[in-house]
């Protein structure tokens, strides 16, 4: 939608005496960085994010029409949030009573029918200036709620607090526009059907809430770290964005360990990007990276995020998270100076602790890479045979991969390159599965030359 308005406004503007690349780079950067907080505090006046999003996209054309003559504000947030809030009060205005889906705000009405609309209207307006921060976290829970699909969820998050266009999100997941879109909408019109809050969550639900939020983050991250599909192996710029939301969350939550421990998860692996890919962006996989390349000062964050998510849960008596425990499989590899120098005793250890707080077939096939470092390729295939079998890995392609390489460090070279060929017809990243199919043609090149060393 905000897509559609920029090239509905940029006639008017053309002519205007300005550089109007920067004008227009500029009004970008501000909108990302403040639109969340506008989409925000509007929410809580209209109780809808749907009409808030429309509202803050009114002050964004706005800017547009007029920054280009005036210049930019030294505030650029207070004047997008004051533009909307205008828009707000206009916008009851026009409805002398609010839809029955705004009941709250329709009982305010009632009850001051008696007064001014303008004192009216300055009451409304103030009802914006309290505590942003608040409300920003209200949105975060509401984005992520639970109610919605975890496609929705991932869509909206980045919508709403990632002030990502429409065009960006499509183009990030390899999906078409039309399809976001319809998510974003759909979104939208289900968290208005259920009723949900703009709240914080309390007690019990809040853990379930929050664990809803991280798990929309992490799967930003994720799809960046390691793309499904597509031509690209790695793309940063959705790294970065769940690495802003997750900073973002821990400032609103300071107090919750798993929030720490999922940006320290974030920051260190992030820390790797520069060494992951080779000159053509073919993938560089872990033991083979420069770590020299690696970003020390992403690391040396993430291990102090790793420290503090241990201190809450000692303060809490509690243990560490799901995430917090891959925060610190993650800084095993970061501490080691070299591949051979790393622990994977310890890192087998913590994947035992993670498949008893968080059961997955993921997990224990994690496991399994840990244990065969820790103690040879044979105990690790034991176990990735027992899951093989799993539902949930029927079309993985990272199943037949693992075994594949613990069958090439065994020697079974024939069973190996009939894994690593499996692997490759499952992949769907192009980066992925010519990796994939290289191994497979190394195999039958070890044949040629002699049995691989076990």
């Amino acid at each position: 939608m905000k897509d559609a308005l920029i090239d509905a406004v940029t006639p008017a503007v053309a002519s205007a005496d300005i550089d109007r690349t920067q004008i227009d780079r500029t009004i970008n950067a501000v909108w990302r960085m403040e639109s969340a907080r506008v989409i925000a505090g509007l929410t809580r006046i209209v109780r809808d994010v749907g009409i808030a999003e429309e509202l803050a996209q009114d002050a964004l054309v706005a800017a547009l029409e007029q920054w280009p003559a005036s210049g930019i504000p030294q505030n650029p947030g207070a004047w997008l949030m004051a533009a909307a809030k205008h828009r707000a009060i206009d916008l009851l205005r026009r409805n002398t009573r609010v839809e029955q889906k705004h009941e709250e705000l329709a009982r305010e009405l009632e009850e001051q029918q008696q007064r001014s609309f303008a004192d009216f209207a300055s009451a409304l307006a103030g009802a914006a200036d309290g505590d942003i921060e608040d409300d920003l976290l209200r949105l975060v829970f509401i984005s992520c709620h639970p109610v919605l699909s975890p496609e929705s969820r991932v869509a909206l998050t980045l919508r709403l607090l990632g002030g990502l266009t429409t065009p960006e999100i499509a183009r990030a997941f390899l999906t078409p526009e039309s399809t976001i879109a319809q998510r974003i909408v759909r979104a939208k019109r289900t968290l208005a059907e259920a009723h949900v809050p703009f709240e914080v969550p309390t007690g019990l639900d809040r853990a379930a809430r929050l664990s809803s939020v991280l798990e929309v983050i992490y799967l930003i991250f994720n799809e960046g770290y390691s793309a499904t599909a597509g031509e690209d192996w790695l793309r940063p710029a959705l790294c970065e964005d769940a690495l802003r939301l997750g900073r973002i969350l821990a400032g609103l939550a300071p107090q919750e360990p798993e929030v720490h421990g999922l940006v320290a998860l974030m920051e260190i692996q992030a820390s790797r990007s520069a060494a992951r890919l080779g000159p053509g962006g073919e993938p560089i996989l872990l033991l083979d990276q420069d770590r020299s390349r690696w970003d020390q000062l992403l690391i040396g964050r993430g291990l102090a995020g790793l420290e503090r998510a241990a201190q809450l849960n000692s303060k809490k008596n509690a243990g560490p998270g799901p995430y917090t425990l891959q925060a610190a499989i993650a800084a095993c590899h970061a501490r080691a100076r070299t591949g051979e120098e790393t622990d994977w005793q310890r890192i087998a250890a913590l994947y035992a602790t993670l498949a008893e707080r968080q059961p997955s077939p993921i997990v224990e096939l994690n496991r399994a890479v840990a244990l065969a470092m820790a103690f040879g390729p044979a105990v690790g295939l034991e176990l990735v045979d027992k899951i093989a079998a799993e539902p949930a890995l029927a079309n993985y392609h990272r199943l037949p991969s693992v075994r594949a390489e613990l069958l090439f460090r065994l020697g079974r070279l024939d069973e190996a390159c009939s894994e690593f060929e499996r692997a490759a017809s499952l992949a769907r990243n192009a980066r992925e599965r010519e990796l994939l199919l290289n191994r497979a043609r190394s195999c039958t090149s070890v044949v040629a030359t002699g049995p691989a060393p076990q």
